[in-house]
């Protein structure tokens, strides 16, 4: 189970106002799950195979993630 939750910042000089910054945080809820594999299934997600995150990164947009797992038994 899971969800994300998405910050960004606009460019204050540009019209339209384009975002200079996004920060991806990922909450995810499972039993065991193994922290550097879901850190490593995230890295690969937004450096390898969203092609809106790299369109965005080619475009000169910041781009960060963040994961928080919470162990819960679902």
């Amino acid at each position: 189970d899971g969800f994300l939750g998405i910050n960004g910042r606009l460019g204050a000089e540009s019209i339209p106002k384009v975002f200079t910054r996004i920060h991806v945080h990922f909450v995810l809820a499972g039993n065991k799950m193994n922290p550097e594999r879901v850190k490593h299934a995230i890295e690969l997600s937004a450096e390898k195979y969203c092609s809106a995150s790299i369109m965005l990164e080619a475009a000169g947009v910041k781009l960060s993630h963040s994961v928080e797992i919470i162990e819960a038994d679902i």
